[in-house]
């Protein structure tokens, strides 16, 4: 069986490298040409050396290297120049929800110790990243250095609950208690945040419906009821229930990045 384990982990392992560029943007040939040339001229030499000097502590902190710095300045000049042609925006990056899904699929088409964890984790992942995310959005335009010390806070969170439930014991009302309060959490902040912005920002009511209907929609996972057509169970509707309601989140971050890009510094304090 460990044999078995370790050959499926190969197989996925080498299945989410080949899709590491998987969203549209991160395809696009002048976007690629762009992190070339950046990395070219910043990324060794003189160049680096300039980045190092001119990087800011919290910045160091989270990790962020002279790479990343092109990968995020190329994207801003692509978004550019696709509002420019009239193209909506591509998504970059598209990998911590598509990890999720991915070992979600894997899971479901083959249930063992190690697929079963790997959903779990990442799902917890992606709760955690969306606590994160909020904290860029309401309090990261003004205060970084916060959002960055929060991130690692929350890396450290995930860190112990893998931990916990890796070498200590594998709880599945611990794992369940401890997702329903970081969805909670998650929950809280965002509507908070909706609707205290909602006069300003007539496009947060994506969001606010977003987050409520997620939090609805895992009531499904508390239930249990025999399957209908003997193929549907509560789980599965719960899988089923959420593609819209991503659809909707992704419209959000659309027009919420298209609002950002329209204002100035001034703009950025609204918050």
């Amino acid at each position: 069986m460990a044999g078995r384990e370790a050959l499926l982990a190969a197989v996925v392992a080498a299945a989410a490298l080949a899709s590491a560029s998987a969203s549209q943007g991160d395809r696009e040939p002048v976007y690629r040409d762009c992190v070339l040339k950046c990395e070219e001229r910043n990324c060794s030499g003189p160049g680096l050396r300039h980045f190092r000097s001119q990087q800011p502590i919290y910045m160091r902190l989270a990790g962020w290297t002279c790479r990343d710095d092109c990968l995020y300045e190329c994207m801003w000049l692509t978004v550019g120049l696709y509002l420019r042609e009239g193209y909506s925006v591509p998504q970059f990056h598209g990998k911590v929800s598509l990890n999720a899904w991915f070992w979600s699929t894997v899971f479901h088409t083959r249930d063992t110790s190690l697929t079963e964890k790997m959903d779990y984790f990442c799902a917890s992942a992606v709760i955690l990243h969306s606590i994160y995310l909020c904290c860029v959005r309401t309090l990261g335009l003004r205060r970084p250095a916060l959002a960055s010390a929060f991130g690692g806070v929350l890396l450290l969170l995930l860190a112990g609950h893998v931990a916990y439930l890796t070498l200590v014991r594998f709880d599945y009302g611990y794992n369940m208690a401890a997702n329903v309060g970081f969805g909670l959490v998650n929950l809280v902040w965002w509507l908070g945040w909706c609707l205290r912005n909602v006069p300003r920002l007539p496009h947060v009511w994506k969001c606010a419906v977003v987050v409520v209907l997620l939090q609805g929609l895992a009531l499904l996972e508390l239930l249990d009821f025999p399957p209908i057509f003997w193929v549907l169970d509560a789980h599965a509707l719960w899988h089923i229930s959420t593609i819209p309601v991503h659809v909707l989140f992704y419209s959000f971050l659309v027009d919420d990045s298209l609002y950002l890009l329209r204002t100035t510094d001034d703009g950025l304090k609204m918050d």
